[in-house]
Parts: structure tokens; sequence; C-alpha cells
């Protein structure tokens, strides 16, 4: 065996979600296959095998407490979550892996185990959105940031869900081996070289709650057919036939935000398809109906916490390097 090979510790038990450490412990074995520098292992609590919230029976490698020194512990995550990880013997499991290793992670609800055992406390971090309010209610020293793909402080890592997973993953090789490796594992794969760890878990659309009154599917509608005409409140109004006034209530009480804000956010959701179409910032900024690239230069970095060009890029670095020879 490799002596050099950096040890990488899964915890797995009973209740885990599969692809919460399947996805990352197939980037880690993808990179194996032409660098050879990860040594896998699996653990639960007690060193028994385990069963996944599918049903599937794991083997294991032994029990945490078993482990000895690791380069990385991977924590999981569980749709029971999070009271999953009020079991002692399993917070117990998680202190013992993350003592022995040099950095610590965890994927997608994996997060609450972590902050159980305390190695959040005054950190920020992440987990999939749909346990975020949860995880911040639960543990109010740790600052959730709900629209992280992943985080890192120190040598601890939070990602949000399964695919963020992946994303993390590729992260800590392209750390560990250098961005060609990562690259190439993520051409493999057939997924992106890596996105941004600030890029915005989900769509526009989807976090947005879907209006309900007839007034508010309108304007949403409305918006939605074509984000690059110009529109004011003023013309929102009209189109729909009621005063500004009773519409920007209306819009504040069904969607949540103003009707700026609900443009901007579709407008960016549009730019960033242009953008993975192989246009121009600039051209995106125009087809998705943005003042300047300055202006979309800035919306997209208040959003993604990246910029459009940095994306591109990024996406670019995967796609084309996949693309067949001609």
């Amino acid at each position: 065996m490799n002596a050099g090979r950096r040890k990488v510790g899964f915890l797995v038990f009973d209740g885990v979600k599969p692809l919460d450490f399947v996805g990352p412990a197939e980037v880690f074995s993808e990179a194996n296959l032409t660098t050879d520098a990860y040594e896998l292992r699996f653990y639960s609590p007690s060193g028994e095998n385990v069963t996944t919230s599918m049903g599937l029976r794991i083997g294991v490698d032994g029990a945490a407490a078993d482990s000895g020194p690791l380069d990385t512990a991977i924590i999981p995550g569980s749709e029971m979550a999070p009271a999953v990880f009020d079991d002692r013997s399993l917070r117990e499991a998680i202190m013992r892996l993350a003592g022995q290793a040099r950095r610590v992670a965890s994927i997608c609800s994996g997060a609450f185990g972590l902050a159980a055992t305390g190695l959040l406390d005054g950190h920020s971090a992440t987990t999939h959105w749909k346990f975020a309010d949860v995880l911040a209610a639960r543990y109010p020293r740790v600052a959730v940031d709900a629209e992280r793909i992943f985080t890192r402080h120190g040598q601890i890592y939070t990602s949000a869900g399964v695919a963020a997973g992946i994303d993390l993953a590729l992260s800590l090789v392209e750390e560990d081996l250098g961005a060609d490796v990562a690259r190439s594992v993520a051409q493999h794969l057939l997924v992106y070289m890596r996105r941004s760890g600030g890029q915005s878990q989900f769509s526009t659309a989807l976090k947005l709650p879907a209006p309900r009154t007839r007034i508010a599917q309108a304007v949403a509608s409305y918006i939605s057919d074509d984000p690059t005409r110009p529109t004011s409140i003023t013309t929102l109004a009209a189109h729909v036939n009621v005063s500004t006034r009773h519409l920007t209530r209306v819009i504040r009480d069904e969607l949540g935000v103003t009707a700026a804000a609900y443009i901007t956010s579709l407008r960016l959701e549009l730019a960033l398809n242009q953008l993975e179409s192989g246009m121009t910032v600039a051209e995106a900024a125009a087809a998705a109906g943005f003042a300047s690239a300055s202006a979309l230069r800035r919306a997209f970095h208040a959003r993604y916490r990246t910029t459009p060009s940095e994306y591109q890029r990024r996406f670019r670095s995967s796609s084309e390097d996949r693309a067949p020879a001609l």
C-alpha cells in the first residue's frame, strides 16, 4: 500500500443517505485511477454494518474509535436529521473521527452532526436548504448560510445537498492535487469542474414562493414571459389594472420580495443560461435586460459571490474539455 496516500474516513450509520457518502467517495476513487492518492475507509459508531435510508446494507471497515489518524473525515447526512444526530454513540463517533483528522467535512444534513458536537460553534456553515432554518434555530452559535453550496472555516467544511457533496469533494481534490487532477475527475464523472462554493443552491424560480392570487400570478407570468423588457411598478400595475400601492403590497405579501428584486432575480437566471451558452458578459447582460455589463456584474456578484467571467470559465473548463476530438 502506498504509504503516502491520504486516508479518507467516511462515517456511516443506520439511516444514512447513500448518495451523501457515495458521491464524494466516487470523486476520491476516480482520482485514484491516475494518482493513487487516497485510501478510503468506512466506519460506523460500533463497527457493525449499517442499513441506509433506502434499506441497503453497508459493510464497514471497523468502528470509528479504531480509525487511527485520518487526513479527512467525512460526515454524511440523513433524511432523519436532526433527530438521528441526537444519538450519543453517533456524536461520540463524530468526535473521534474529527479528533483524528486533519480536516473534517459534512455533507448535507451531516452539518447537524458537526453542530451537535460543537465543531461549528462560531463558524459559518451550510446544509441543504430544507434543513437550514432548523439548523439555525437549534444551534444559534452557528452562522447558517443557506445560499452557499459549501463553506470552509479553517479545516472544517460543510456542504449542501447531494450534488454539493461532489462539488466539495472536487474542491478538496483540487486543494490536494491541483486543478488539473480535479478537472480530470470532473470530466470522467461528467460534472462541472467545480461550482463556486458561493453559488446559490437553487434557482430563483424554485426559491420564491408560488403566487396564490390572480394578481400575483399575472405579475409573475408577465415578468417571466420576458424579463428583458422595460418593467416598472407602474407598468406592472397598469397590466393587472390595480394601483401601484396595492400591487406593491401584493408582491411583498405573495412573493416575499419587491418587484424590482423579483425582476433582477429572473434576469440573473436568464443571464446565467446565456453565459453557459457561450455569450460574452456584455451579450448576456443585454439579452437578460440589464442596463450594462457592469450592472450584470454587480448583481451577479451579490447573488452568486463570483463574477460572470469566473462562472463562465469554470463552466467552460468542464464542458469544453469533455468534448470529443474531431
